[in-house]
């Protein structure tokens, strides 16, 4: 009898790790690891997954005492180093087993059953995310010989359109009225073959002109040295992590290319992740263009059938190079000889429900397990990634860092322009953009060149204000204000995206909801007004594009809004933060920031570097053609470290006084910072469990050195969706195992009606 360790799909820590079960003689071929079942828990039945498989029975229990497996309801998802990673990233990050091994499973595959009668076998729920097999036909040798009859019209048409080559039936029937039947008629004659073909579904093109890599002539010193290090890596096959920290526009990306051809070639594949799905076009080109149809991309923009067709690719060994947004590390992916994370530093490789995985740690771990290398490149790197290459080891692996600072075939890094906008109002500036921009967008359409501009908020205004009792609209469900859009004049609530119609003064309808005055204006600057303002200001013939969250809802909208752009003689495209990185136009000679201190000020111990990798990433997209870029970046703060070091394009100057920062406050990358919420709609509820965690995590740490906790305290966002939200911050050293602890004391709360306990180890969401 062989017997099976199945995690059940019950989210609750009260669970902890798999329980046995034996696995009938009939079943002992399907269940393997990887494998959905069907089990009895506590009496009734419960989807579980295989994560181990033995010949000996559980220590101290009977062989006739252990439950059988029901019913095996999906074959395999993933292996033996994919479940062990599972395990780790469910002690890591203080979630249930099931959840950390959900990433894992089928696109499309729902955790509950069904079945039509009682005598029928449990079915697992999906969303149509099955194979799709498309019937296609072709001529059979004994169609020379064949006449129809004068009466089958369609029989001809449709043997005449098969001599030009075998068709699919599908399109047959689009173009020939009653095709299907014909077919059917001339199969059953022997005229014609019908077979099943896998049909891929969501294979889009792009006519991106960076969407293509042709092999250089040569490659520079720095990206040779980078292969090196690499090759290196990967021989070693131990999870060692190199990180490429090239300038933007040093051909981070034919180093990634090259890597993955050696990987290739010695039997290996590749992970490839990617921060935004605004990238994946662009990057998918490129690496289709030299790997072809070994090429998988996964991302959420992806139907669920798209998504299982391309994850099936992966699991059959069709495609061995995985492209796509965090996701994509999951793919089953069995060889793997690289893993890649193009632009590292990003906060969009944090998860932010569970399981609230980080991809770099998990791809760390991942390389371990598999023997891989783990490759980061970015030319912001992660204050945690420089921290580790400067300690030279990290949880058992190297991490060596490569520097690349220069850009290929003498292309040169673009001049930085702070201006002060203080000093631009007191000279009598009203306009969002100063005088320096103003000049500078004009030369550009002088010269039919292109520009990005970058503001990090979308909408038309941050918010409306009454100028007579200082009122601010608040979401009424959240504690947020809420941002004006002029494009169909509403107030957006963009925490829980509820919409209310509203007008902005001059409108004679316009009234404050606080003292009913009719001098509710709006403050700040969105995306929309800069592209108003853009409009009036331009010419004709300059096309204006905005890329934002409320322009790229629909599928496929990055991707046509790039093309836009891209095709345009002259254009400006003005976006938030999705456009700052990763992409590549040569024609772009200039790049403003309208607003550079929208996120300075977050109370949150990241903000400075995030702005200073946002303002170095977006300054990068000018210049990388033959022609020179210049960045104009407005601010309020020019003397700020983070402005002064883009400016001079010397990251010591920020990286001094935010690591003696950061090491005086105990933050990373000298600590890890947990962050554990608690919400639900009774205030005292929520107060009440929040001050027994706290005083649960403190009796446990004690006066361990390196750890302390801080609150409870309300959130910055004390309210969302009409939820009353609290929260508890640790500080633990950095290879503390805070994840167990964590858990623990939330699991010694018990259920408390009402009250969700969310935790975040390594948080990077702190409101």
């Amino acid at each position: 009898m062989r017997y099976a360790s199945v995690a059940l799909d019950i989210p609750t820590r009260a669970l902890e790790g798999a329980f046995d079960y034996a696995v009938p003689p009939e079943l002992e071929g399907d269940v393997v690891v990887g494998s959905t079942v069907l089990v009895s828990f506590s009496h009734r039945m419960a989807v579980g997954y295989v994560t181990a498989t033995s010949d000996a029975p559980p220590d101290g229990v009977a062989p006739e005492r252990v439950l059988p497996v029901s019913q095996v309801l999906a074959p395999a998802a993933f292996d033996e180093g994919a479940a062990r990673v599972a395990e780790w990233m469910a002690r890591e990050y203080a979630c249930p087993l099931c959840e950390a091994i959900r990433p894992f499973l089928a696109p499309g595959q729902k955790v509950r059953v069904t079945r039509a009668s009682e005598d029928a076998p449990w079915e697992l729920q999906t969303e149509r995310a099955g194979a799709v097999d498309a019937r296609w036909a072709a001529l059979t040798p004994t169609a020379d010989d064949y006449v129809p009859a004068r009466s089958a019209s369609r029989q001809r048409a449709v043997i005449e359109a098969l001599r030009e080559g075998p068709q699919r039936v599908a399109e047959l029937s689009a173009t020939i009225p009653g095709a299907s039947s014909a077919v059917a008629a001339l199969e059953r004659r022997g005229v014609v073959a019908v077979t099943r073909r896998r049909e891929l579904r969501g294979r889009d093109e792009t006519t991106l002109s960076s969407a293509a890599a042709p092999r250089p002539r040569r490659l520079t010193d720095g990206q040779l040295t980078a292969l090196a290090a690499i090759d290196e890596a990967r021989a070693a096959a131990r999870g060692d992590a190199v990180l490429v920290d090239g300038v933007t526009g040093s051909g981070k990306t034919e180093v990634y290319l090259a890597a993955i051809e050696r990987s290739l070639a010695a039997g290996g594949g590749a992970l490839v992740l990617v921060p935004e799905i605004s990238l994946t076009a662009q990057t998918v080109g490129r690496f289709r263009s030299r790997f072809g149809d070994e090429v998988a991309v996964l991302h959420s923009r992806l139907s669920t059938g798209e998504r299982f067709d391309q994850w099936d690719l992966v699991r059959s060994g069709r495609a061995r190079v995985v492209v796509g947004a965090r996701s994509a590390l999951f793919a089953p992916l069995s060889e793997v000889g690289l893993i890649i994370i193009d632009e590292e530093h990003e906060s969009s490789y944090k998860q932010d429900k569970a399981p609230r995985y980080h991809a770099r740690e998990v791809a760390a771990r991942l390389a371990r397990e598999r023997g891989a290398a783990l490759v980061l490149g970015s030319a912001t790197p992660s204050l945690e990634s420089l921290e580790r290459c400067r300690a030279g080891r990290f949880r058992g692996a190297r991490w060596s860092r490569v520097e690349m600072p220069e850009r290929p075939a003498g292309a040169v890094l673009p001049r930085v322009t702070v201006v002060d906008m203080a000093e631009q109002f007191r000279g009598g500036g009203r306009s969002v953009f100063s005088a320096p921009l103003v000049d500078a967008l004009r030369g550009v359409v002088e010269r039919r060149e292109k520009a990005v501009l970058l503001l990090n908020r979308r909408g038309f205004a941050s918010f409306l204000m009454c100028r007579e009792c200082g009122c601010v609209p608040e979401c009424p469900h959240c504690s947020t204000a809420l941002t004006y859009h002029e494009r169909g004049h509403m107030f957006a609530c963009h925490t829980c995206g509820r919409t209310w119609p509203v007008r902005a003064f001059p409108d004679p309808s316009t009234a404050c909801p606080n003292c009913g005055s009719r001098y509710l204006a709006a403050y700040g600057v969105g995306t929309q007004r800069v592209e108003d303002e853009l409009s009036a200001l331009l010419p004709e013939g300059v096309e204006v594009i905005r890329m934002d969250a409320d322009t790229t809802r629909a599928k496929g909208a990055h991707q046509r809004l790039l093309e836009r752009f891209d095709a345009a003689e002259c254009a400006v495209l003005v976006g938030t933060q999705m456009i700052a990185k990763g992409l590549d136009f040569p024609e772009v000679t200039l790049v403003g920031v309208i607003n550079a201190d929208t996120m300075l000020k977050l109370p949150d111990f990241r903000a400075a570097e995030r702005t200073y990798d946002l303002l170095e990433q977006v300054a990068g997209r000018a210049g990388r053609g033959g022609r020179p870029g210049e960045v104009i970046v407005q601010t309020y703060w020019s003397t700020h470290p983070a402005m002064r070091a883009v400016a001079a394009h010397d990251r010591s100057v920020f990286l001094d006084a935010e690591l003696a920062e950061r090491a005086e406050a105990s933050y990373p990358p000298f600590s890890r910072v947990s962050n554990v919420v608690v919400q639900g709609r009774s205030e005292r509820d929520v107060r009440a469990a929040c001050d027994a965690l706290a005083a649960a995590v403190r009796e446990r740490v004690g006066g361990a050195a390196g750890w302390e906790v801080l609150g409870p305290a309300d959130c910055v966002r004390a309210r969302v969706k009409d939820r009353v939200r609290r929260h508890v911050l640790v500080k633990c050293p950095p290879e503390a195992e805070v994840g167990n602890l964590l858990a623990s004391c939330a699991a010694g709360l018990g259920r408390r009606a009402g009250i969700t306990i969310a935790v975040d180890v390594d948080a990077y969401d702190l409101m």
